[in-house]
């Protein structure tokens, strides 16, 4: 029953690893539009579209719109 409250516990620690693994890579991967203003401006604007557009298409389709 000790092995298995040690396994047990191992997933709370590989869940943490796991989630700053993935907000570190995006970092990496974000950091080069951070100094270039442009670059950050235009990727911010196409995230906010992006999630605009998701936002306004499951808004129609659930038929939540006013009619």
């Amino acid at each position: 029953m000790k092995e298995f409250f040690e396994n047990v516990l191992r997933y709370p620690r590989y869940m943490i690893a796991l989630i700053l693994g993935i907000f570190f890579s995006v970092f990496q991967w974000v950091r080069p539009f951070i100094r270039n203003r442009t670059a950050a401006i235009a990727a911010v604007g196409f995230v906010a579209s992006a999630l605009l557009f998701v936002f306004f298409t499951l808004r129609a389709m659930l038929g939540l719109a006013p009619a």
